[in-house]
């Protein structure tokens, strides 16, 4: 009986206690499944914002180096760019230029002779030496250009805008019909000193356009 005692009491003492709640904690699979989703999840946005600026730099790179994706010269001419271009010695004789947008524009003896210009926008554009003879003209924006030693011989500036500091000096007007165009008193001055002959197409003398006395 005391043996049995003693087993009993040993067999107590060798029996480990057991605790009354386990303690969860998280599994080591669990901890690197977070991990690795959050490094996807920063490498996608790093990914996001690198595509994002590169496509804002490709489009602005676009625009440099293209012109044609900044602005596109209106009328007829098609998509080619004609405005804020150096178009020296350029032949657009015979043309159909109607509204045509030249502004700014190099056009250093180009040639438009018998082109049709109704309405050209030649804003502070540079026309030095420029064939501009047979041209019609009517309407068209001369505001603050240079158009010093060009050929206008006969042609029809009816209601051209010549504003500014506009500048015809030099330049042939022999039969050009500047009917209703507005010229500073100096310019009309000069340009009265030189004038001569009789538009082919209005009937109307240079002189009597100009307002000369």
């Amino acid at each position: 009986m005391a043996l049995h005692n003693v087993s009993l009491f040993s067999s107590n003492l060798t029996t480990k206690p057991r605790l009354s709640s386990p303690i969860s904690l998280p599994s080591l699979s669990t901890k690197n499944r977070l991990e690795a989703s959050q490094s996807s999840l920063l490498s996608s946005l790093r990914e996001s914002a690198s595509k994002a600026s590169l496509l804002a730099l490709l489009s602005a790179s676009l625009l440099v180096a293209d012109p044609a994706l900044a602005f596109k010269g209106g009328g007829p001419y098609g998509q080619e760019v004609t405005r804020g271009q150096d178009l020296t010695g350029k032949d657009f004789s015979g043309k159909t230029l109607i509204k045509q947008d030249f502004k700014t524009s190099i056009l250093r003896q180009a040639k438009f002779k018998g082109a049709k210009l109704l309405g050209a926008s030649f804003f502070d554009a540079d026309l030095t030496g420029a064939d501009l003879s047979d041209a019609d003209l009517r309407g068209a924006d001369f505001s603050l250009a240079n158009v010093t030693k060009a050929n206008l011989s006969n042609a029809n500036l009816e209601g051209a805008l010549a504003t500014g500091n506009t500048s015809f000096k030099g330049s042939d007007i022999t039969g050009a019909d500047f009917t209703d165009v507005p010229l500073r008193d100096d310019q009309r001055e000069y340009l009265c000193k030189v004038a001569d002959g009789i538009n082919p197409t209005t009937g109307n003398a240079t002189r009597e356009t100009l307002l000369c006395n």
